[in-house]
């Protein structure tokens, strides 16, 4: 049975609007881990990289991922590098489907150009693009281990989160006729 969906991916790949559409669609929470990192902190991400390091801000992930831990019935979408940390995924697979919202370089590069209004520190760099592919290529096997994946490209939000929502009937009913839990693979 599912109790959460994860939505993972990298920056700008839509996490956050598509994970708001899904969560309504369901009727479920929304947890957006940035958002809720800097209303704990009281402080944006761009300044907990800038005053404490990427270090700290890892972190702060591990810890609500912790306390998200036994939550049912929500949407989570953490931030993009949060699936490279060690035993965060196997601390939410079970009861969880975890859907990589699949984006290319070109087009995060696109998208963080219209967002003029958000900070993000990683791509703070002369050569974005360079260091999106980069960083992308580095954590590609990681988002790999989702449970399903869906293109974002080119797509609206809510067509994204019609697809996702297509997906879960199917893997429940093929988990439960298979006898296994809906994530293990």
């Amino acid at each position: 049975m599912i109790d959460r969906v994860v939505l993972v991916g990298f920056m700008c790949a839509g996490k956050s609007t598509v994970g708001r559409i899904l969560a309504d669609r369901l009727g479920w929470e929304f947890l957006d881990f940035d958002e809720l990192i800097e209303r704990g902190q009281g402080r944006t991400i761009a300044d907990i990289f800038r005053e404490h390091g990427e270090q700290r801000f890892r972190a702060l992930e591990a810890e609500l991922t912790e306390d998200v831990v036994g939550r049912r019935g929500v949407v989570l979408a953490p931030g993009g590098g949060w699936i490279t940390q060690a035993g965060l995924v196997q601390r939410l697979r079970e009861g969880s489907l975890f859907v990589w919202l699949r984006v290319t370089a070109e087009r995060v590069l696109e998208r963080h150009r219209r967002q003029a209004n958000v900070e993000r520190p990683l791509l703070a760099v002369e050569e974005p693009l360079d260091e999106i592919r980069s960083i992308l290529s580095a954590r590609e096997p990681f988002y790999r281990t989702a449970d399903v994946v869906v293109e974002t490209d080119g797509r609206d939000p809510s067509d994204v989160a019609n697809e996702v929502v297509a997906t879960l009937p199917r893997r429940q009913d093929a988990a439960r006729d298979e006898g296994r839990p809906l994530t293990s693979s």
